[in-house]
Protein backbone atom coordinates (compact mmCIF):
# COMPACT_ATOMS: atom_id res chain seq x y z
CA UNK A 1 0.00 0.00 0.00
CA UNK A 2 2.82 2.18 1.13
CA UNK A 3 4.62 1.90 -2.51
CA UNK A 4 1.62 3.04 -4.56
CA UNK A 5 0.51 5.53 -2.14
CA UNK A 6 1.32 8.56 -4.41
CA UNK A 7 -1.04 6.69 -6.92
CA UNK A 8 -3.77 5.86 -5.24
CA UNK A 9 -4.50 6.86 -1.43
CA UNK A 10 -3.80 4.19 1.27
CA UNK A 11 -8.20 4.67 1.75
CA UNK A 12 -9.17 4.45 -1.43
CA UNK A 13 -6.99 1.18 -2.10
CA UNK A 14 -8.70 -0.25 0.80
CA UNK A 15 -12.20 1.04 -0.65
CA UNK A 16 -11.27 -0.85 -4.25
CA UNK A 17 -9.89 -4.20 -3.49
CA UNK A 18 -13.03 -4.69 -0.79
CA UNK A 19 -15.75 -3.74 -3.43
CA UNK A 20 -14.28 -5.90 -5.49
CA UNK A 21 -13.38 -8.47 -2.79
CA UNK A 22 -17.39 -8.33 -2.43
CA UNK A 23 -18.00 -9.17 -5.92
CA UNK A 24 -16.12 -12.28 -5.35
CA UNK A 25 -17.82 -13.12 -2.39
CA UNK A 26 -21.44 -12.27 -2.78
CA UNK A 27 -21.64 -14.34 -5.94
CA UNK A 28 -20.10 -16.82 -4.18
CA UNK A 29 -22.49 -16.86 -1.57
CA UNK A 30 -25.21 -16.24 -3.48
CA UNK A 31 -24.75 -19.83 -5.82
CA UNK A 32 -24.39 -21.38 -2.73
CA UNK A 33 -27.36 -20.15 -0.82
CA UNK A 34 -29.61 -18.21 -3.23
CA UNK A 35 -32.36 -15.73 -2.11
CA UNK A 36 -32.54 -17.00 1.20
CA UNK A 37 -29.00 -16.71 2.05
CA UNK A 38 -29.41 -13.72 4.73
CA UNK A 39 -32.63 -15.09 6.21
CA UNK A 40 -30.55 -17.40 8.60
CA UNK A 41 -30.44 -15.04 11.47
CA UNK A 42 -27.04 -13.88 10.79
CA UNK A 43 -27.63 -10.54 9.40
CA UNK A 44 -27.91 -8.53 12.74
CA UNK A 45 -24.74 -9.60 13.81
CA UNK A 46 -22.96 -9.45 10.36
CA UNK A 47 -24.19 -6.21 9.88
CA UNK A 48 -22.59 -5.63 13.39
CA UNK A 49 -19.49 -7.13 12.74
CA UNK A 50 -19.11 -5.27 9.17
CA UNK A 51 -19.31 -2.16 11.03
CA UNK A 52 -16.77 -2.60 13.55
CA UNK A 53 -14.57 -4.02 10.52
CA UNK A 54 -15.11 -0.48 9.19
CA UNK A 55 -14.73 1.44 12.13
CA UNK A 56 -11.03 -0.03 12.34
CA UNK A 57 -9.55 0.71 9.55
CA UNK A 58 -11.54 4.40 9.44
CA UNK A 59 -10.02 5.06 13.14
CA UNK A 60 -6.07 3.69 11.85
CA UNK A 61 -6.57 5.80 8.86
CA UNK A 62 -7.38 9.19 11.26
CA UNK A 63 -4.41 7.99 13.71
CA UNK A 64 -1.64 8.89 11.05
CA UNK A 65 -2.86 12.29 10.26
CA UNK A 66 -1.70 12.91 14.27
CA UNK A 67 1.17 9.99 14.99
CA UNK A 68 3.83 8.45 13.70
CA UNK A 69 3.14 4.94 11.40
CA UNK A 70 5.14 3.19 14.22
CA UNK A 71 2.89 4.10 16.89
CA UNK A 72 -0.40 3.78 15.25
CA UNK A 73 1.04 -0.19 14.57
CA UNK A 74 1.87 -0.64 18.07
CA UNK A 75 -1.36 0.94 19.52
CA UNK A 76 -3.04 -1.27 16.86
CA UNK A 77 -1.54 -4.29 18.59
CA UNK A 78 -3.87 -4.12 21.64
CA UNK A 79 -6.36 -5.99 19.57
CA UNK A 80 -5.17 -9.25 21.79
CA UNK A 81 -5.08 -7.81 24.68
CA UNK A 82 -9.05 -6.37 24.25
CA UNK A 83 -9.60 -9.94 22.50
CA UNK A 84 -8.36 -11.51 25.83
CA UNK A 85 -10.54 -9.76 27.79
CA UNK A 86 -13.58 -10.32 25.70
CA UNK A 87 -13.20 -14.43 25.93
CA UNK A 88 -12.56 -14.76 29.47
CA UNK A 89 -16.16 -15.53 29.81
CA UNK A 90 -15.58 -18.58 27.71
CA UNK A 91 -14.22 -21.63 29.78
CA UNK A 92 -11.77 -22.95 26.49
CA UNK A 93 -10.70 -19.45 26.15
CA UNK A 94 -9.74 -18.37 29.47
CA UNK A 95 -6.25 -17.42 29.99
CA UNK A 96 -3.73 -17.65 32.96
CA UNK A 97 -1.54 -15.56 34.70
CA UNK A 98 1.63 -16.77 33.09
CA UNK A 99 -0.61 -16.69 29.74
CA UNK A 100 -1.11 -13.27 30.60
CA UNK A 101 2.43 -12.34 31.35
CA UNK A 102 3.24 -14.01 27.83
CA UNK A 103 1.01 -11.21 26.28
CA UNK A 104 2.41 -8.54 28.13
CA UNK A 105 5.82 -9.63 26.98
CA UNK A 106 4.26 -9.87 23.07
CA UNK A 107 2.96 -6.12 23.35
CA UNK A 108 6.34 -4.88 24.92
CA UNK A 109 8.06 -6.58 22.50
CA UNK A 110 6.08 -4.73 19.47
CA UNK A 111 6.81 -1.45 21.70
CA UNK A 112 10.10 -1.93 22.16
CA UNK A 113 10.54 -2.75 18.18
CA UNK A 114 8.37 -0.31 17.09
CA UNK A 115 8.00 2.91 18.86
CA UNK A 116 10.26 5.53 18.80
CA UNK A 117 9.92 9.56 19.43
CA UNK A 118 7.05 11.06 18.61
CA UNK A 119 6.76 13.44 15.76
CA UNK A 120 5.05 16.58 16.59
CA UNK A 121 3.09 18.22 18.88
CA UNK A 122 2.20 16.57 22.14
CA UNK A 123 -1.57 16.97 22.05
CA UNK A 124 -1.38 15.55 18.08
CA UNK A 125 0.31 12.60 18.71
CA UNK A 126 -1.85 11.86 22.38
CA UNK A 127 -4.54 12.22 20.02
CA UNK A 128 -3.20 10.08 17.08
CA UNK A 129 -2.01 7.07 19.36
CA UNK A 130 -5.32 7.19 21.19
CA UNK A 131 -7.51 6.72 17.67
CA UNK A 132 -5.03 3.58 17.54
CA UNK A 133 -5.80 2.42 20.54
CA UNK A 134 -9.56 2.69 19.74
CA UNK A 135 -8.95 1.03 16.51
CA UNK A 136 -7.24 -1.84 18.51
CA UNK A 137 -10.14 -1.90 20.60
CA UNK A 138 -12.69 -1.81 17.84
CA UNK A 139 -10.29 -4.59 15.79
CA UNK A 140 -10.60 -6.87 19.69
CA UNK A 141 -14.46 -6.80 19.58
CA UNK A 142 -14.99 -7.73 16.32
CA UNK A 143 -12.79 -11.06 17.31
CA UNK A 144 -15.14 -11.24 20.05
CA UNK A 145 -18.57 -11.15 18.28
CA UNK A 146 -17.35 -13.41 15.42
CA UNK A 147 -16.72 -16.12 18.02
CA UNK A 148 -19.87 -15.09 20.09
CA UNK A 149 -22.45 -13.66 18.30
CA UNK A 150 -24.91 -15.60 15.67
CA UNK A 151 -22.72 -14.69 12.55
CA UNK A 152 -20.22 -17.10 13.82
CA UNK A 153 -22.58 -19.89 12.61
CA UNK A 154 -22.36 -18.78 9.30
CA UNK A 155 -20.32 -20.38 6.11
CA UNK A 156 -16.67 -18.54 6.55
CA UNK A 157 -17.20 -16.40 2.92
CA UNK A 158 -20.94 -14.90 4.15
CA UNK A 159 -18.49 -13.79 7.00
CA UNK A 160 -16.40 -12.26 5.01
CA UNK A 161 -19.06 -10.49 2.83
CA UNK A 162 -20.46 -9.19 5.77
CA UNK A 163 -17.20 -7.16 6.56
CA UNK A 164 -15.94 -5.91 3.15
CA UNK A 165 -18.96 -4.48 1.67
CA UNK A 166 -19.85 -2.50 4.64
CA UNK A 167 -16.19 -1.81 4.31
CA UNK A 168 -16.15 -0.97 1.20
CA UNK A 169 -19.25 1.98 1.22
CA UNK A 170 -17.78 3.31 4.42
CA UNK A 171 -14.58 3.79 3.31
CA UNK A 172 -15.41 4.76 0.04
CA UNK A 173 -17.58 7.63 1.49
CA UNK A 174 -14.81 8.77 4.06
CA UNK A 175 -12.04 9.08 1.34
CA UNK A 176 -14.62 11.04 -0.81
CA UNK A 177 -15.58 13.37 2.42
CA UNK A 178 -11.49 13.78 2.92
CA UNK A 179 -10.52 14.30 -1.00
CA UNK A 180 -8.48 11.17 -1.05
CA UNK A 181 -10.27 9.71 -4.45
CA UNK A 182 -7.34 10.29 -6.67
CA UNK A 183 -6.81 7.21 -8.76
CA UNK A 184 -3.90 6.71 -11.09
CA UNK A 185 -3.74 3.90 -12.74
CA UNK A 186 -0.22 3.24 -13.04
CA UNK A 187 1.07 -0.96 -14.00
CA UNK A 188 2.51 -0.65 -10.32
CA UNK A 189 -0.82 0.41 -8.93
CA UNK A 190 -2.98 -1.84 -10.85
CA UNK A 191 -0.55 -5.14 -10.23
CA UNK A 192 -0.58 -4.02 -6.14
CA UNK A 193 -4.58 -3.77 -6.00
CA UNK A 194 -4.65 -6.75 -8.08
CA UNK A 195 -2.44 -8.32 -5.27
CA UNK A 196 -4.28 -6.26 -2.85
CA UNK A 197 -7.75 -8.09 -3.61
CA UNK A 198 -6.86 -11.52 -4.56
CA UNK A 199 -4.27 -12.44 -1.91
CA UNK A 200 -5.12 -10.06 1.00
CA UNK A 201 -9.22 -9.35 0.83
CA UNK A 202 -9.78 -12.98 -0.23
CA UNK A 203 -7.28 -15.65 0.08
CA UNK A 204 -6.05 -14.13 3.16
CA UNK A 205 -9.64 -13.07 4.71
CA UNK A 206 -10.60 -16.91 4.01
CA UNK A 207 -8.17 -18.66 5.47
CA UNK A 208 -8.19 -16.47 8.51
CA UNK A 209 -12.18 -16.56 9.48
CA UNK A 210 -11.76 -20.34 9.40
CA UNK A 211 -9.09 -20.19 11.77
CA UNK A 212 -10.69 -18.26 14.01
CA UNK A 213 -13.67 -20.48 14.17
CA UNK A 214 -11.41 -23.94 14.57
CA UNK A 215 -9.05 -22.59 16.90
CA UNK A 216 -9.22 -21.07 20.02
CA UNK A 217 -9.60 -17.02 19.16
CA UNK A 218 -6.91 -16.13 21.86
CA UNK A 219 -4.01 -18.22 20.61
CA UNK A 220 -4.79 -17.20 16.79
CA UNK A 221 -5.40 -13.67 17.74
CA UNK A 222 -2.10 -13.31 19.42
CA UNK A 223 -0.04 -14.59 16.30
CA UNK A 224 -1.22 -11.39 14.52
CA UNK A 225 1.51 -9.70 16.59
CA UNK A 226 3.78 -10.88 14.33
CA UNK A 227 2.18 -9.10 11.28
CA UNK A 228 4.18 -5.58 12.13
CA UNK A 229 7.39 -7.56 12.55
CA UNK A 230 6.79 -8.87 9.20
CA UNK A 231 5.56 -5.40 7.43
CA UNK A 232 9.09 -4.14 8.89
CA UNK A 233 11.23 -6.55 7.33
CA UNK A 234 9.58 -6.23 4.15
CA UNK A 235 9.90 -2.76 4.15
CA UNK A 236 13.40 -3.08 4.63
CA UNK A 237 13.48 -6.23 1.26
CA UNK A 238 10.72 -3.65 -0.69
CA UNK A 239 11.62 -0.49 0.17
CA UNK A 240 14.52 -0.32 1.44
CA UNK A 241 13.50 0.95 5.15
CA UNK A 242 15.81 1.16 7.66
CA UNK A 243 15.95 -1.48 10.51
CA UNK A 244 17.37 -0.43 13.98
CA UNK A 245 19.13 -3.21 16.08
CA UNK A 246 16.22 -2.72 18.83
CA UNK A 247 14.29 -4.36 16.47
CA UNK A 248 15.98 -7.84 17.32
CA UNK A 249 15.47 -7.31 21.16
CA UNK A 250 11.92 -6.75 20.23
CA UNK A 251 10.81 -9.78 17.73
CA UNK A 252 12.44 -11.97 20.49
CA UNK A 253 10.13 -10.73 23.17
CA UNK A 254 7.23 -11.39 20.76
CA UNK A 255 7.89 -14.98 20.05
CA UNK A 256 8.71 -15.37 23.57
CA UNK A 257 5.39 -13.83 24.74
CA UNK A 258 3.67 -15.99 22.30
CA UNK A 259 5.41 -19.33 23.04
CA UNK A 260 4.39 -19.13 26.72
CA UNK A 261 1.00 -18.53 26.17
CA UNK A 262 1.01 -21.19 23.25
CA UNK A 263 2.98 -23.67 25.22
CA UNK A 264 0.65 -23.38 28.05
CA UNK A 265 -2.28 -24.15 26.65
CA UNK A 266 -0.38 -26.98 24.85
CA UNK A 267 0.53 -28.68 28.74
CA UNK A 268 -2.79 -27.74 30.22
CA UNK A 269 -4.45 -29.85 27.40
CA UNK A 270 -1.78 -32.70 27.67
CA UNK A 271 -2.47 -32.92 31.35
Amino acid sequence: MKSIAHDVAPVMQLSIRFFAASIFFGVWVLWREGRRAFTDGTLPSGLLLGLLFSLEFVLIGESLVYTTAAHSTVFLYTAPIFTALGVQFLPEERLDRIQWLGIAAAFVGIAFALLGPGRGPLADVIVGDFLAVLAGAVWGSANVVLRRARVGSAATTKTVLYQVFPAALLLLAFAAYTGQTTVLPTPAALASLVFQTLFIAIGSYIVWFWLIRHYLTGRLVLLTLLTPLFGVLFGALLLHDRIEPRFAIGAALVLAGILVVNSRRALRAAG
